[in-house]
């Protein structure tokens, strides 16, 4: 059943280079990954997406939990727009979506739980501590923020990601986090923090923190 989802979101977006990009996010973070992220994730209340691009993510979620209300947060007009689009062909009515930018994001309520999903490595090193703590401030006491990211270790996996990046967005930056450094950012938010490897044939070195805002 929800490999079918995952077909049906891909259908529902009318660019075939927006199609292929869907089917190889899909692939590399595919149905067992996402649910091994999902599972932090609670099964009803708010749910914030910083920088979910096209709506993939938020839309799975949304469509596999119905009392959690997926709120989709990109700086990116055109995917916003696509998101909303592909939302509503799907008839999907617990998301939503909204142009801004992950650097400055400010919050305007408290949510049940938040999630990055590979936007760490590429927003300015310098705004990610003040994010974090945006995103520490906006959550329910017990909340959660999950971040899937890439370590840096082994350096092998970390070179073909990095060539990977540059190939699907050549001008944006990339920087990535140790898990020290990344552990170390978090727990300075205020979040408890453990990590969760994610073990793949795939030579990408993901990597998932559990960040919990204590109670």
């Amino acid at each position: 059943m929800r490999a079918d989802i995952i077909r049906r979101i891909i259908r529902a977006y009318d660019d075939p280079i927006v199609r292929a990009y869907c089917w190889v996010r899909f692939w590399i973070l595919r149905q067992r990954f996402l649910d091994e992220i999902g599972q932090y994730l609670p099964p009803s209340g708010p749910v914030l997406d910083i920088g979910c691009g096209f709506g993939l993510f938020s839309l799975y979620y949304a469509a596999t939990a119905p009392a959690r209300f997926v709120h989709g947060i990109d700086l990116n007009t055109r995917r916003i727009a696509m998101a909303r689009r592909a939302a509503a062909r799907l008839s999907i009515e617990n998301v939503a979506y909204e142009e801004g930018d992950a650097r400055t994001f400010k919050g305007d309520g408290e949510v049940a739980a938040a999630y990055m999903l590979d936007i760490v490595h590429h927003i300015a090193p310098d705004t990610v501590p003040p994010l974090l703590r945006r995103l520490h401030a906006c959550l329910a006491p017990g909340g959660v923020l999950v971040v899937k990211d890439v370590d840096t270790r082994p350096a092998p996996k970390r070179w073909f990601t990095w060539t990977l990046d540059k190939l699907m967005a050549p001008t944006t930056p990339v920087r990535y986090w140790s898990g020290d450094e990344l552990g170390a950012a978090l727990r300075d938010a205020g979040f408890e923090v453990r990590r969760h490897a994610m073990l793949d044939f795939l030579p990408y070195p993901h990597v998932i923190y559990i960040a919990t805002r204590r109670p």
